[in-house]
């Protein structure tokens, strides 16, 4: 039993010299000599439970994305390809379908064909490689605009499309573009220790906390649009979502350009969300007592009455002008931020706080040591299990709602969205959230960099995407290879690249020696 495993050899020399645990094979066909060739690719997961080694580098490339437009001196250009022919004539089409539907719609005429019609132009549009949508896929409920008199006022200047920070001159003519790295948390719910732990967990406010968690994202997003309004120009950052050991999640931004901590404060004071939801006061549904699903008229009915629920939409429109929101998030008043200058130790570091717990789940990122620490994360899941997550949501029938786009099997507390689960910690969203203008570059581009830069060094040429036609592999498939397999080939090549990767670097020095030596 002392001896090894083989199997579990092999999964080791595979994370040590960083090869992907789950390979995806794929069948590569070129498309003038037909000649077919088997390509192992990396799963590309991001957590390193999964698989560690491709964790590892999207935790890499995460942190050279944000490194790179950390300290951008200059406005990054960002100038979209000019449509295609093809696209052109289908946004065409799709603008007479929209007039021809429109037209019928206001005659009180059957419109399904052509919203079907109009369905299949969308998806071609998107197909064809245009980013985004012709028309919003709902129209959109208009609350009123005015702050709430218990938030602080806040000053709004126009916005102008700079996003380059304030260059500074030192006494001795030297200029430097500092930036800021800021942490935002949430309020306190209830005094907590050291671990994380609530003092006294009966006056512990979890509803609060994982109503916070839920809408933590669209809080986020109004800070970002506050901050830009009061600052005057078109902010950019690079933001990870990690929790805190109390459970609530608390975002670290990379933010270009410098602020105030006077004007920090008030922004985070002046910035709210509320959520314009129905009232969740009363149950109406609980236990075995739940709605019933009538297959007819594809509603939920009332299981003592057979009355029909309110849909979600006319939920809403019950909603009064003096009733106030479901919730209202805010940040906590603590808030810290500090100077970093680009190329310095603490731009390092900060970056490293930022990517450090990207490859683990929320739930993951401290583990319960103490009873209480245990206890503390299961009340929060059981706070998350009838909170409502979203529209869709079940737990709305809990409350007699029906959903946006009910359907057969919805059962309140059973709602299926990541939020509900313990290793999400209510954050549903994603853990990177990066303004559009931050690099001038998505994560594909930066990714293409690095492979661009690993070719060039290894000095092979470039390959046409278009000469291959791709096809996975399936367990069916004659030419199906175990995962075992797979491993030994992946295990095999990552040597071989690494090899010529360290072949290429030391004749790359060597042919740096001279020129070194000569100008010292």
């Amino acid at each position: 039993m002392a001896a090894p495993l083989a199997r579990h050899v092999v999964r080791d020399l595979a994370a040590e010299h960083g090869a992907c645990l789950r390979p995806v094979q794929l069948r590569r066909t070129e498309i003038d000599t037909g000649f077919i060739e088997q390509v192992l690719i990396p799963c590309g997961h991001t957590l390193a439970s999964v698989c560690p080694s491709c964790a590892e580098r999207a935790r890499i490339l995460r942190a050279a994305q944000c490194r790179e437009g950390w300290h951008l001196d200059r406005e990054p250009v960002i100038d979209p390809d000019p449509a295609t022919q093809d696209q052109r004539a289908l946004v065409t089409d799709r603008a007479e379908t929209q007039e021809g539907r429109d037209l019928l719609a206001s005659e009180g005429l059957d419109t399904t064909e052509l919203d079907d019609q109009i369905s299949e132009l969308d998806e071609a549009i998107t197909d064809s490689g245009l980013r985004g949508r012709v028309l919003p896929a709902r129209p959109r409920r208009h609350r009123s605009t005015r702050r709430r008199q218990d938030a602080a006022p806040l000053p709004r200047r126009t916005v102008n499309p700079r996003t380059v920070g304030k260059t500074y001159t030192a006494p001795d003519g030297k200029t430097f573009r500092p930036s800021l790295f800021i942490t935002l948390t949430c309020p306190s719910y209830g005094r907590v220790g050291e671990d994380g732990a609530p003092a006294d967990p009966d006056t512990y406010d979890y509803t609060r906390a994982a109503r916070d968690a839920l809408h933590f994202a669209a809080l986020f997003d109004r800070f970002i649009q506050n901050l830009r309004r009061f600052t005057g120009y078109d902010l950019q950052y690079f933001a990870a979502i990690e929790p805190q050991r109390r459970l609530a999640p608390h975002v670290h931004l990379a933010v270009r350009g410098t602020i105030s901590r006077q004007e920090l404060r008030e922004v985070i004071a002046a910035t709210y969300h509320q959520v314009w939801w129905p009232s969740t006061e009363t149950v109406k549904y609980d236990g075995a007592h739940v709605p019933l699903w009538d297959e007819h008229t594809s509603t939920f009915l009332d299981p003592d009455t057979g009355e029909v629920l309110p849909t979600w939409d006319q939920a809403l429109d019950a909603i009064g002008d003096q009733d106030e929101p479901l919730h209202v998030a805010r940040f906590g008043a603590r808030f810290d931020a500090q100077g970093v200058l680009a190329g310095s130790k603490d731009a390092s570091r900060c970056i490293g706080y930022l990517t450090k717990y990207l490859t683990k789940h929320l739930g993951d990122c401290h583990q319960a040591a103490t009873d209480g620490q245990a206890a503390h994360a299961a009340r929060l899941a059981d706070a998350l299990r009838y909170e409502p997550c979203s529209p869709t949501c079940a737990n709305w029938l809990r409350y007699g709602i029906q959903p946006r786009n009910a359907r057969p099997g919805l059962r309140p507390g059973a709602c299926k969205g990541k939020a509900h689960r313990r290793e999400y910690l209510g954050y549903a969203g994603r853990r990177v959230l990066v303004s559009r203008k931050w690099s001038g570059k998505t994560l594909a581009d930066h990714r293409a960099d690095r492979r661009t830069w690993l070719t060039s060094t290894l000095g092979l040429p470039a390959t046409d995407p278009a000469r291959y036609s791709w096809e996975p592999v399936k367990p069916g498939d004659p030419d199906h290879m175990p995962n075992g397999q797979r491993l030994l080939h992946v295990v095999a090549d990552r040597i071989q690249w690494q090899t010529a990767l360290e072949q290429a670097r030391r004749r790359a020095a060597e042919a740096d020696l001279p020129a070194t030596g000569s100008a010292a």
